[in-house]
């Protein structure tokens, strides 16, 4: 029997126009969600698969915003995968792979399904739960300094360009030399383009192991947006990333008004923190270890109030609640090395 002009129409508002995808797995997942993979479920109301999901963003034929989850993992990295490298690919996950369809976005997209009314939430006959919505970005918080590890994570190699090594405390100094030695001020440009500057106050007495450098730039906390590794996904798919102490100094802040830094313990319990990771293992996926150019490995791990970004190789950068937009580089030194190292052990790897 043939369907009616009526099944035709519901079929229609049914479908779904896909418009990104993006991974939720211990080793990948949008870390604006969360600190960690459990945490990053749990904001969607997924249980923590070992496997992980694969998140289908789109709109349904009324212009409805809906996610659907699948456990098809594969079918979704391939479907990224392939949106990265400029190719067309049709991401329809099969129905027997669907774990759930959930009103709303978990994150920003840019771009709409052409032809459809401009995205907007499901009637509540439909929804039948709460709806997704983003984490509010609007304001320096957990969530916009996971932004902010992101992008320096991504484009590591503009971050790194802007620290000046000298300017590390050097081992055997003594504390009275680093408490007078000053550092000259230099333009930094943040996360968002913007240039300004930092610099211009003197070190802090530290033990002889520790290096540390002042802040060297700003992340911008005015305004949001979801990590570019995201964005460039949506993109795509529409057309179809020392142990030390940190320097109390000048640094910009969102506003662009240079203030002077609060205290550096915030760094110092950060690497406690992190060195507590290594002996005792955190929830999954709050650090993970990606590629890096040569043999050396990304690490990014997160915690409460802080994240922070190193290669294996080199140096790291912490960002702190408690420090607005301010990105914050620390040295080698004789001990940083060999924590990066233990980290890496520990950390989740992409499979």
């Amino acid at each position: 029997m043939a369907g009616t002009d009526e099944d035709a129409v519901a079929a229609a508002d049914d479908a779904l126009y896909v418009l990104t995808a993006v991974l939720l797995t211990p080793a990948q997942f949008p870390s604006v969600l969360g600190d960690d993979y459990p945490e990053a479920c749990a904001a969607l109301g997924l249980a923590p698969l070992a496997d992980g999901y694969g998140l289908v963003l789109g709109q349904d034929g009324t212009g409805a915003r809906w996610t659907v989850v699948t456990d098809d993992v594969s079918l979704v990295a391939v479907a990224i995968a392939s949106w990265d490298c400029g190719m067309e690919y049709e991401l329809s996950p099969d129905e027997r792979s669907v774990v759930a369809a959930l009103p709303g976005w978990p994150l920003h997209v840019a771009v709409a399904a052409p032809g459809l009314p401009q995205p907007h939430d499901p009637p509540p006959e439909e929804a039948e739960g709460p709806v997704l919505t983003p984490p509010d970005t609007s304001f320096w918080g957990p969530a916009q300094r996971r932004l902010g590890a992101d992008e320096v994570a991504l484009q590591w190699a503009a971050w790194r360009e802007q620290v000046d090594d000298s300017r590390f405390a050097q081992p055997g100094e003594g504390g009275a030399d680093r408490a007078g030695a000053a550092t000259d001020g230099t333009d930094a440009t943040d996360a968002t383009g913007a240039t300004g500057a930092t610099g211009g106050a003197s070190a802090r007495e530290g033990s002889a192991d520790e290096t540390a450098a002042e802040p060297v730039t700003a992340v911008g906390t005015e305004s949001a947006r979801e990590p570019s590794a995201e964005a460039a996904s949506a993109e795509e798919a529409s057309g179809q990333a020392g142990t030390g102490q940190d320097v109390p100094g000048q640094a910009v802040h969102g506003g662009g008004e240079a203030e002077e830094s609060p205290s550096p313990s915030g760094v110092r319990r950060v690497l406690a923190e992190v060195r507590a990771y290594v002996d005792t293992p955190p929830p999954l996926g709050r650090v993970r270890s990606s590629f890096a150019p040569g043999d050396a490995r990304t690490l990014r791990a997160d915690g409460p109030g802080w994240s922070l970004v190193a290669r294996t190789d080199d140096i790291a950068f912490v960002l702190l609640d408690e420090r607005p937009g301010e990105v914050l580089p620390v040295g080698r030194g004789p001990e940083l090395p060999g924590l990066l190292e233990a980290l890496d052990k520990v950390a989740v790897r992409p499979s």
